[in-house]
């Protein structure tokens, strides 16, 4: 009992300093945060507090407009940080891929299936909706990859949905900060076992595609032509 009692003091420092450390990067995106959160607060408390006076029952109204103003201010300020991360990871390498791994229950992501040397890159996740393909880079060349992915997994599992995002801000491309929401309001098409089902095909496309076996070094000289490359004389 002592050491869970330990541990979880231990924990309480940490999880403060990283609140401390979140609010003052979301404070230099958005300098207005403190006001805002101190605006909901006071806003919700004052509310409950004014109707727990009209019916005549201030007290319970107000311990509940206290716990409801916290948990609105919770909210605004998790989803104001959430905003100035997205921000300050725009056009960063691997950016799209931070957020489809926040994305929720019921979403299966994996990075970079498919890549350039450009470092055009896409990602992969699974869920209801299908098959989504999430590509951030050059918009002509990631178009290519896109295709060439959507072509691969058509062995396997061209019987569930593709879909399709670029992330950018330009025509036709889908903010960062808007990545998560977009996917959200996909239509639900698949069934939780159907999900599984497809994340393990594609999961033994991706084994079967890794175990191929390929040559080691330079390919000899006439190979593929019939021809026997001759042996260095020893």
């Amino acid at each position: 009992m002592a050491r869970k009692e330990t541990a979880a003091d231990a924990a309480n420092p940490g999880r403060l300093k990283q609140i401390a450390q979140t609010y003052k990067m979301t404070r230099r995106a958005d300098p207005r945060i403190g006001l805002i959160i101190a605006a909901v607060g006071i806003v919700t408390f004052g509310v409950f507090l004014a109707i727990g006076f009209l019916i005549g029952h201030p007290i319970y109204l107000g311990i509940l407009g206290f716990v409801l103003a916290f948990l609105a201010m919770a909210i605004v300020f998790g989803r104001r940080a959430e905003r100035a991360a997205f921000g300050q990871m725009e056009g960063q390498p691997g950016a799209a891929a931070a957020v489809l791994d926040k994305i929720g229950r019921g979403w299966t992501t994996t990075p970079a299936v498919a890549m350039n040397r450009s470092q055009d890159v896409v990602h992969r996740t699974v869920g209801k909706a299908g098959i989504v393909l999430v590509a951030e880079g050059n918009p002509n060349r990631v178009k290519s990859l896109l295709a060439a992915e959507k072509k691969r997994m058509a062995r396997v599992v061209s019987d569930v949905p593709v879909h399709d995002v670029i992330v950018g801000t330009g025509e036709g491309q889908v903010p960062l900060k808007k990545l998560r929401t977009t996917l959200l309001k996909l239509p639900r098409v698949l069934q939780g076992p159907q999900v599984t089902a497809t994340n393990d095909r594609l999961r033994a496309m991706g084994d079967l595609m890794s175990n191929m076996p390929l040559p080691k070094g330079p390919m000899p000289k006439g190979a593929g032509r019939g021809r026997t490359p001759k042996m260095p004389r020893g």
